[in-house]
């Protein structure tokens, strides 16, 4: 008999925190128009926050608002690109002059894809590590330039991944980057501290949804018995990592600063009394070995992702 595991969470619609929580609040979250972050997005709307929805991408931006606005909040798409500290300045004085004060910002933007380190160019390297490490810092380090000086709280979450503790083979661009926004978390809750900022991470684990990106959707097997690859029994839902994303920064959690919440049912912390064969990435991956002809790649894989959220967070390819 296969037991019976976690038992679902409470339907779309239901909120964790009392309704008017963050009334008055105004909220950034990047790469909030899609996926995982859509879903943040929408949580805090719809527990009375303003949302800024910052993306490279139009569509995603305007994806992004219509569901906030569908929850019956307020939103406001403003296009950014992560990586450059002007354009981050621009957009939250256009967030600021928008909705008003920012009080919380949620790292959430990425890009990702799954490569060998001996396939990996040096331009994919550069470019997820600086969306991913310097985009979150510069993102974090703007936001408190403006709370410090005005003497006013906030809080904020890095979307982290469980690879940051243990490596993640055939992401080691994102899993180092990953380790690095970890270690940039947990520094900066203590500098940050005394002037009343506090900052978290939140690690999601495999949590399926209809925008994950084509590179991770196209690893051999990925969608086949998800539900059996997770100790919980079942898959996360997007509204869970929502959850905890609003828990993390609100009134209910003032002293819970540099800590990273894992919400993937227990999933990255198991092990087996006796290992399964050990599969080398190239060949999970269906790659050739080093050095001879592979099939062509999905467009934009080895040039500059886009800042998109992640999907999902296991150890190996259900990343």
């Amino acid at each position: 008999m296969t037991p019976p595991g976690l038992r679902p969470p409470p339907p779309t619609g239901s909120t964790a925190l009392a309704p008017g929580t963050y009334d008055g609040t105004v909220v950034i979250v990047t790469g909030g128009g899609t996926g995982l972050g859509k879903s943040i997005a929408t949580e805090f709307a719809r527990l009375g926050a303003s949302v800024g929805i910052l993306s490279r991408n139009e569509e995603h931006r305007a994806a992004g608002v219509a569901a906030v606005e569908e929850a019956g909040g307020r939103a406001l798409g403003v296009a950014c690109d992560i990586r450059d500290a002007e354009s981050i300045a621009g957009a939250f004085d256009a967030v600021e002059e928008g909705l008003g004060p920012i009080d919380v910002l949620v790292n959430n933007a990425a890009g990702n894809f799954p490569v060998p380190a001996e396939d990996m160019s040096p331009n994919a390297w550069r470019t997820v590590v600086d969306i991913v490490l310097n985009g979150t810092y510069l993102c974090c380090r703007d936001l408190a330039r403006r709370l410090i000086p005005a003497e006013r709280d906030g809080a904020i979450v890095n979307v982290g991944a469980s690879y940051a503790w243990t490596g993640g083979p055939g992401f080691a661009h994102s899993a180092a980057a990953k380790a690095g926004v970890k270690n940039l978390t947990e520094t900066l809750a203590v500098e940050w501290a005394p002037y009343g900022i506090r900052v978290n991470g939140l690690v999601p684990g495999l949590m399926p949804h209809e925008d994950e990106v084509a590179a991770i959707a196209a690893v051999p097997g990925k969608y086949e018995g998800q539900d059996s690859r997770v100790p919980a029994g079942r898959v996360g839902f997007p509204r869970e990592l929502a959850w905890a994303a609003t828990y993390l920064c609100s009134p209910y959690a003032t002293y819970i600063s540099g800590h990273s919440m894992v919400v993937d049912g227990a999933n990255w912390q198991r092990r087996h009394t006796v290992q399964p064969p050990f599969v080398p990435i190239r060949e999970q991956l269906n790659r050739p070995p080093f050095g001879e002809s592979a099939p062509p790649k999905p467009a934009g894989t080895e040039t500059e992702p886009e800042p998109v959220p992640e999907p999902t967070r296991e150890k190996s390819a259900d990343r």
